[in-house]
């Protein structure tokens, strides 16, 4: 009986090892394939895993996601972070009621789904977004007909990964957060959460428990303006969406999708960026949201001012003092400051030498607008009044994309950036304003208007010497025998007609593509690296750098130049601008989303949306730009370097030939000519 029982157990343990199958490198968990620890599952692109780990000094075992074949695997997504399994007994199956669950050894679910609705033939599977979903199993077992039970994106912990959604909703009040780690080896909740607030106009909030900790400031339609360097950071596509039945999101995306970097809520409480170096194959911090004790909030208390740069960082706004001198000189400045002078309000205060005398606004740049403002889309020119005739408005400001700011409150969080900032105004006392102000502004404005005309008098007597050496040195060239094309392209930058063209700033072009970085990089051509871009108005732009190490130089810079801004066409890319400062020469062109169609041909997962139609488009598109440039335009231009890296494609696969470095230009009755280079491809 013995020998027959166990036997019996052993036939029962095969059949079992056959029927249900752990699963090691696939991307879905089903009512037959589970994960036992330490197997793991992985998306189908093979950018995430998830499966069992043990965080650093800690024995705990929990189920998470994080980005496969990193060296550190940074958890991005915890399952079970309120109830560890303490060895390496735990599963992840399919239950029988359709829910996704964590179980230890004795068979105990320690974290489910918590799916209301039992099915029978759900399966979680891990996209390559890095977002685990479970899916309800349909008759064909299609993904796209597969409906969406539950994921994790829905369920975040302390990891922000693009295309998640952070969503606040105001009728609701319903809110999802980023919660910490209490620590970097316990993954449970723990005191810090990152959640949107809809106060008037959304900010991003970071709260200890229940009191605030970190503000981003409004949001303007663009960047959070509390966040100096968002524009540079953040440029490639941070986005606020409002659905006006009172659900707001906040989600994001790069634009390079190899770009491995997300957003961690940090135990301390500090939001930071990391981000994945490809070659030393480490993590670096891009951003963070506390890089002094200024970023606390209310460092420095109501009518306090931090400045990182000072010593201490906390001062009074100008007629302000501490509220109490003693616990300001020991470093405590949690109790802020109170005016020297009670304000006069329109002068009509009684019988004082200054009750004629109304207040005034002191101007304060580059600041972090205080907290709890009230918001009102109007004209900048109607926000001085506006707070002028309310007594109990005490500062304003303005944001092209927020309209005016008003404060009724006491000032709070207020910090002094070194970049960046809003122009704030407060109201102050007539007696605490510098009377000698307005003398110096009347200097000051007469000193500038004087400056003006000099520099607008030399631009005009340069720019009449450039066009006199223009046309002597085209006389000369006409006289040699060249040709038209030579004399049109010139051989000195300085020669090139600029008006035509919108010059751009090397700080702007590096503001808007985030300091030429790496996530902002769209490719390398002959000419040099190409970057996306926005500019502060929205505008998304490429920006084409000419590299030192290019074998294309500043003939081609002019050539591209010159042919460009002579022709328009609806299959020609549209310069935008360009920027020529010392030896920095960049081209600015519109943005094209799809990028070149090479990437479609040659990439066989994009190459399934060129169907016929689509195709016979690019090609009819192709021959009308050439039709154009060769017959049509005011010039006769030979582009001479057609290829498919040089055919972008706008967002509804529209073909725009670009790259006109080697282009030649014909005169009106030329029909060959000689050339001293080998060009084309």
């Amino acid at each position: 009986m013995i020998f027959l029982g166990k036997a019996r157990l052993a036939f029962l343990s095969l059949v079992s090892h056959y029927v249900i199958k752990f699963c090691t490198g696939g991307d879905v968990i089903t009512a037959t394939e589970y994960i036992q620890d330490p197997a793991s599952i992985t998306s189908s692109g093979g950018l995430y895993s998830m499966g069992f780990f043990s965080p650093n000094g800690s024995a705990n075992r929990y189920v998470g996601i994080w980005y496969n074949n990193d060296p550190t695997s940074n958890v991005l997504w915890v399952a079970n972070r309120e109830n560890p399994i303490f060895d390496s007994s735990g599963a992840v199956k399919i239950s029988g009621d359709g829910n996704l669950v964590v179980m230890n050894g004795k068979r105990e679910s320690v974290w489910s789904s918590n799916v209301s609705n039992s099915v029978t033939d759900a399966k979680a599977q891990l996209s390559d977004s890095g977002n685990l979903v479970l899916l309800k199993q349909t008759s064909n077992s299609s993904a796209n007909d597969s409906e969406t039970l539950w994921d994790s994106f829905q369920h975040m912990t302390d990891s922000f990964l693009q295309k998640m959604k952070l969503t606040t909703n105001s009728r609701t009040n319903e809110t999802q957060a980023l919660t910490s780690w209490k620590s970097p080896s316990d993954p449970s909740i723990g005191s810090f959460s990152a959640s949107l607030d809809l106060h008037n106009i959304p900010e991003l909030f970071i709260r200890n428990g229940s009191s605030l900790y970190w503000r981003s400031g409004p949001w303007n339609g663009n960047i959070f303006i509390g966040v100096p360097k968002m524009q540079s950071v953040y440029i490639n596509g941070f986005t606020l969406v409002d659905d006006h039945e009172g659900t707001v999101y906040l989600t994001y995306s790069f634009a390079e999708a190899s770009y491995l970097s997300y957003l961690l809520l940090k135990s301390n409480g500090d939001l930071v960026q990391p981000h994945l170096d490809k070659n030393s194959s480490s993590w670096g911090i891009v951003w963070s949201s506390r890089v002094s004790d200024c970023d606390v909030y209310g460092q420095c208390g109501p009518f306090g001012i931090c400045n990182a740069k000072n010593s201490p960082i906390c001062s009074c706004l100008r007629g302000f003092e501490p509220k109490n001198f003693e616990e300001w000189g020991r470093g405590n400045w949690s109790g802020g400051c109170i005016r020297k002078s009670l304000l006069q309000c329109n002068g009509t205060a009684n019988g004082s030498s200054t009750a004629s005398k109304k207040d005034g606004f002191l101007k304060l740049e580059m600041m972090k607008v205080p907290n709890s403002g009230i918001f009102y889309s109007t004209l900048e020119s109607d926000c001085p009044g506006n707070c002028s005739i309310n007594c109990s408005c005490v500062a304003y400001a303005f944001d092209p994309g927020v309209g005016c700011m008003f404060w009724i409150q006491d000032l709070i969080d207020l910090q002094k950036f070194s970049v960046g900032g809003t122009t704030l105004y407060v109201r102050l006392a007539h007696s605490e304003l510098d009377e000698k102000g307005h003398l110096r502004e009347i200097i000051a404005t007469t000193v500038s208007i004087g400056t003006l005309i000099v520099i607008i008098t030399i631009w005009f007597a340069t720019r009449k010497v450039k066009k006199r050496a223009l046309k002597e040195s085209k006389e000369k060239h006409l006289s040699s025998g060249e040709a038209p094309s030579v004399v049109m392209l010139g051989e000195n930058l300085s020669r090139v007609e600029f008006q035509e063209f919108v010059k751009y700033k090397i700080e702007e072009l590096a503001a808007a593509t985030g300091n030429f970085g790496e996530a902002n990089k769209l490719g390398r051509g002959g000419f040099g690296p190409v970057y996306k871009g926005r500019l502060p108005n929205g505008q998304e732009i490429a920006v084409k750098r000419l590299s030192r190490a290019s074998g294309q130089g500043q003939q081609e810079f002019i050539n591209e130049m010159v042919v460009i801004c002579k022709v328009q066409h609806r299959n020609l890319v549209r310069l935008v601008g360009c920027c020529v400062e010392g030896d920095e020469k960049m081209l600015i062109y519109e943005f094209m989303p799809n990028k070149s169609l090479d990437t479609f041909l040659f990439d066989p997962l994009k190459r399934v949306h060129l169907d016929w139609r689509t195709r016979f488009n690019i090609v009819d598109g192709i021959c009308r730009g050439l039709l154009y440039l060769h017959r049509d335009s005011r010039l006769r231009i030979i582009h001479r370097d057609l290829k498919a890296g040089n055919i972008l494609l706008d967002e509804e696969l529209n073909p725009k030939i670009s790259d006109f470095g080697m282009a030649r230009i014909f005169g009106g009755n030329e029909n060959q000519a000689n050339t001293r280079r080998v060009v084309g491809t």
